[in-house]
């Protein structure tokens, strides 16, 4: 739990380091705050790789194609935000897993191509409901 807003290390913008040298994150950024420029978002994604590939998503999913310890961390990640958002009233939770690990524990290379990145048809299976979630929220707070 957070003490102040100071304390919060995403209230204050800080440039992050550049590990792969080709300036792309701060390119991208860039581009972002110059479209958003006089605009005020409904709705605001931020995420990994995942995100960066859909353009608008948020979330940790199951990775690797068996069972292991970074699926696990995942888990336990998602389980810890989903139990600080219960609380608050402006934010929500939504696990967007379709069930993309299987019953033996592995996962499909159909629906993750190198077991990390979603397929065109893991995408679509994982929007269908996350655009429910967003339509619903902006009709229930439309003016």
């Amino acid at each position: 739990m957070m003490m102040s807003e100071d304390s919060n290390p995403a209230a204050s913008p800080t440039p992050c380091q550049d590990i792969q040298g080709d300036g792309r994150w701060m390119s991208l950024h860039n581009r972002f705050v110059s479209d958003s420029k006089g605009k005020e978002p409904d709705v605001l994604f931020v995420g990994d790789s995942l995100v960066q590939l859909l353009h608008e998503f948020e979330g940790l999913l199951p990775r690797g194609k068996s069972p292991n310890p970074l699926r696990e961390r995942n888990a336990s990640v998602n389980a810890l935000v989903q139990a600080e958002v219960a609380s608050l009233s402006h934010v929500s939770f939504l696990d967007v897993d379709p069930g993309f690990i299987h019953s033996d524990g592995s996962i499909a290379h159909q629906d993750m191509y190198d077991y990390l990145h979603l397929t065109p048809q893991a995408y679509q299976r994982v929007c269908q409901p996350l655009h429910e979630r967003i339509k619903s929220l902006l009709d229930k707070h439309a003016p």
